[in-house]
Formats: C-alpha cells, structure tokens, sequence
C-alpha cells in the first residue's frame, strides 16, 4: 500500500482538525522503499463522486473513508486505524488497535468522536480552547 486517499467531511471542524493533524504527521514506510503517502478528498464533493463513484457518498459524510491504492475501502474505526498505520510515528498503536482484543476500544473512540461531532453540530473543533492538544 502506497497511498491512501482520507475522504473527510470538509464542513465539519473535528473532522477538518483531525485532517489537518494526520497531514502533519510522518509517513511510514510502505515496505517497498517508499512511504505511505496521505491525500485528502473532501467527502460527497464532485473530486469523491468523480474519483469514487461506486461508493455511498451520503455514507462518507457520516464516517470517515479511507480508499487505499489496492482499491480497499476503510470505513470507521478501520479507517481511523489505517490512518494512524500510515503514520511513522503512530503505526505501532494502529496494530495494537487492530488486534481483537482492542478492537472494542478503538470502536469506542471513533464512537466517542462522532459523539462529540454530532452533539456541537459538526463545530467541536472550532471551538476548542486547545486545552486538549497539550501534554501533561
């Protein structure tokens, strides 16, 4: 796997944060010498219809997608793993989220953060204080 394209809902700010976090990350390696390079399509847009037009669009806005170059489709908490698995520095928790075990608490955390998006009507990142971002 060499790239992933992240369909994210472009009017929503925890989703456009969570965007703009996983670009800033460092790709991780993609096994053939290169890295897992990230892009990022805004969901139910005419790029995501043109580029996908077999998957459910009004879906795509409700749960992140992650389309791979093998033409695999991630969806929720497996879109969120995978994301976190193309990142350097987050991949060693991708597999740990993925095995059975915690598959559970991984479901819960993107369950949690589509909690969070629908209760402040898509805006939770908007208006943040930051607080949560800092270490310690």
């Amino acid at each position: 796997m060499r790239e992933l394209t992240v369909l994210y809902d472009a009017h929503c700010g925890l989703c456009r944060r969570f965007k703009d976090w996983l670009a800033a990350q460092h790709p991780a390696p993609d096994g053939y010498g290169g890295v897992v390079r990230l892009r990022f399509v805004a969901a139910g847009s005419t790029g995501a219809r043109t580029l996908y037009p077999a998957l459910d669009h009004d879906a795509t806005l409700r749960d992140v997608t992650v389309i791979a170059d093998d033409g695999s489709v991630y969806v929720g908490d497996r879109a969120w793993i995978v994301c976190l698995w193309a990142t350097g520095e987050h991949r060693h928790t991708a597999v740990r989220l993925a095995s059975p075990a915690m598959r559970p608490v991984a479901r819960a955390i993107v369950q949690a953060a589509a909690g969070l998006r629908r209760m402040s009507g898509g805006d939770y990142a908007d208006g943040c204080d930051g607080q949560c971002d800092r270490e310690g």
